[in-house]
């Protein structure tokens, strides 16, 4: 054993099979054996606190405080274990100065996206873009935020509704509901594209539905029905939605907003079209929607109100050409005289 590994110079460098190991020595080994411990104890210390953050507030409605909880956590340890690092294997200033310096360009030019995506996260904490349960779309994808760390931001998928069915990725489902699938999201997106969030500020929107009608029919019948299938579903939500733009009338500069239901008439070649815009909250439009939708097709079938479809009338003819085939006797004379 003595011949295979031996601790050779004033320096005790480790030399395996006569062939010194350069930078190896007895004092680095000692480094590298501390390290791997240190790094065991800050992963074993984040786990259990982290589990202890999600059995006390896991269950409460807390779920905001339970992910600031789990990023406080990591931060710590994250600086803890820096600052751990270096006061292992730096003992002299000026060279840990050197060492960051050679480390940070390498880094800035290597890794460009890691390290924009770690400036994302930190955007994300101290701007505010959004927070766990909101509802986003980033980076092309729309859903609800599940979790983020330094790198990735995990949405839990949602569908589109028909308007945006083209976009990318294809989907299908035709509603904002879950699909099903988990996707992470780099944190650099924040810095090329707008992050859209339906509900960390105003927790509600604005939807409309449309409902085509016969010119024949009875129009202010019709309006009437969809006015009350809103408010009849909507009244609750349009009061807290009057609170919340309160509210951000408060803080922003922003303007009034009517928020009682309305319907709006276009003229078509076919038919007229009614649009009911109402407010909503972030969850549950499709059930408010099939809701209204119930109620506004009982009461037109009550009013005798039908639901337009596409119809076509024929203005002209182009003229038509009957001609008459000779029979088979009448093609064929010769055989029949033969006969």
């Amino acid at each position: 054993m003595e011949n295979f590994i031996r601790l050779v110079g004033p320096n005790r460098a480790v030399e395996i099979f006569g062939v010194k190991l350069v930078g190896v020595n007895a004092e680095n080994a000692k480094k590298l054996l501390f390290s791997l411990l240190f790094i065991a104890l800050i992963v074993l210390v984040v786990r259990s606190l982290t589990k202890l953050a999600r059995w006390w507030l896991h269950g409460r409605g807390k779920e905001q405080v339970e992910f600031w909880a789990r990023q406080g956590i990591r931060l710590a340890a994250a600086v803890i274990l820096i600052l751990g690092l270096a006061s292992i294997w730096f003992d002299d200033p000026g060279r840990l100065a050197t060492a960051l310096g050679l480390i940070t360009a390498a880094l800035a030019f290597a890794l460009q996206k890691v390290v924009t995506a770690i400036a994302g996260y930190f955007v994300i904490l101290r701007g505010k873009v959004f927070n766990v349960g909101d509802r986003i779309r980033m980076g092309g994808v729309r859903g609800d935020v599940l979790g983020l760390t330094f790198t990735q931001t995990t949405i839990m998928e949602m569908g589109q509704p028909p308007p945006v069915q083209g976009d990318e990725p294809a989907m299908w489902v035709q509603s904002r509901q879950y699909t099903g699938r988990v996707v992470t999201v780099s944190n650099a997106k924040i810095f090329e594209e707008p992050v859209f969030n339906y509900t960390r500020e105003f927790p509600f929107l604005w939807e409309e539905m449309v409902v085509p009608i016969t010119y024949d029919a009875d129009r202010a019948r019709a309006e009437r029905i969809l006015l009350d299938a809103a408010e009849r579903h909507t009244v609750s939500i349009g009061e807290m939605g009057r609170e919340a733009l309160e509210e951000m009338k408060r803080r922003y500069f922003m303007k009034s907003a009517d928020m009682r239901p309305k319907v709006y008439f276009r003229l078509t070649d076919n038919w007229l079209e009614l649009t009911v815009r109402f407010i909503a909250r972030d969850y549950g439009v499709r059930e408010l929607k099939d809701a209204m939708s119930r109620d506004i097709l009982k009461a037109f079938d009550e009013a005798r109100i039908g639901v337009a479809s596409a119809t076509f009338e024929i203005v002209g003819l182009p003229p038509l050409r009957i001609q008459q085939l000779p029979s088979r006797a009448e093609e064929t004379p010769g055989k029949k005289e033969a006969a």
